[in-house]
């Protein structure tokens, strides 16, 4: 029940943190595009990278940090369901090639923030 509660905690908070970055996507650059959904995607998968790296080389429990962090915060902020939908917006708009891009920008952008925080964290340590 504990590891439901950490979960359940760090999902509202990534939740909240998503919220809160779509809302300033939006006032900075409008709502054309995705930029919200895009940027918590991307920054995500980046730390998650740096969260995972992290734990790999930790001795001890860290399965409550793990629940909390990864699955709850980073779930909660992450948005892929939120993802498709922004696309078959953008499709639906008749911006095909606008959507194209979101995708390849979201998929190369995400990959690369992963590699990317999994590199910061090793190179540091």
């Amino acid at each position: 029940m504990t590891e439901l509660i950490f979960v359940m905690i760090g999902g509202a908070i990534g939740a909240g943190l998503r919220h809160l970055t779509n809302i300033g996507a939006t006032k900075l650059a409008g709502p054309s595009f995705p930029y919200g959904t895009l940027t918590v995607n991307i920054a995500g998968c980046f730390l998650m990278g740096v969260l995972i790296a992290g734990l790999a080389g930790r001795s001890g429990d860290t399965q409550a940090v793990r629940l909390f962090l990864a699955t709850g915060v980073l779930g909660g902020f992450t948005t892929f369901s939120a993802f498709s939908m922004d696309f078959a917006a953008l499709w639906e708009r008749g911006t095909t090639s606008l959507a194209f891009f979101y995708v390849a920008a979201s998929v190369v952008g995400a990959l690369a923030a992963v590699f990317a925080g999994m590199w910061l964290v090793r190179s540091i340590g």
